[in-house]
């Protein structure tokens, strides 16, 4: 047992994210960016794509898994699929786009849907709202501060970023992958405990109501 404590205690965590939003916001962009410090600025994915990353967070080692979903937003069942296994959500609009600002209201409905929360709970489900393109001001159609009351309104983080620049990138990823062991963090500590003190899974749960003749 001590053995198997010890082994667990030394897994690195791994965090899942899944990237949202309306075509040409620059999902992809971001993610290129984040994995290698580059920036792709044509870059159009017919399906997608999965990354890993090594990175520290709050001085411990941990693993990012990125699922890009460009070019599967038409596809329900597919999206619905990615939706489910996410861990945290970056939903991202361009500020020179404003129906792909609009569109982040559906992307988050959709969210909390296939999660099965409602408005009271959506808190639960770690989401960070980007605003990418920050470079293209003079272009911008949708201001700061119109985006960041709306975050407020949703209960939610907003970043402004640009993929060109790299400006707040590693700060949208880490910002949201900061929430999500958050949210992990209370979910350890809410299950219950056996007669040791100890957290108890649901295997171990079961194996204590039922037993075999």
């Amino acid at each position: 047992m001590a053995a198997n404590k010890k082994q667990n205690a030394g897994q690195t965590s791994l965090h899942k994210v899944i990237m949202v939003g309306s075509g040409g916001v620059g999902k992809s962009a971001l993610t290129l960016q984040f994995m290698y410090d580059e920036f792709v600025e044509d870059y159009e994915p017919t399906k997608a794509d999965s990354y890993r990353k090594k990175v520290v967070l709050d001085a411990e080692d941990a693993q990012i898994d990125i699922l890009d979903t460009a070019g599967q937003e038409d596809y329900a069942a597919i999206r619905d699929n990615y939706f489910r296994s996410g861990e945290g959500f970056l939903c991202v609009f361009s500020i020179t786009d404003s129906s792909s600002f609009e569109d982040t209201q559906d992307f988050r409905d959709q969210i909390l849907r296939v999660k099965g929360v409602d408005s009271n709970t959506a808190g639960s489900i770690p989401f960070l709202l980007v605003g990418n393109k920050s470079d293209l001001e003079n272009n911008r159609q949708v201001s700061q501060a119109d985006a960041q009351q709306f975050a407020e309104k949703m209960g939610v983080q907003y970043v402004e970023t640009s993929a060109k620049t790299r400006n707040n990138v590693d700060k949208a990823f880490f910002d949201l992958l900061k929430s999500i062991k958050v949210e992990k963090n209370k979910t350890v500590e809410q299950r219950p405990t056996d007669s040791t003190g100890e957290k108890q899974g649901c295997f171990a749960r079961c194996k204590k109501r039922c037993t075999i003749s």
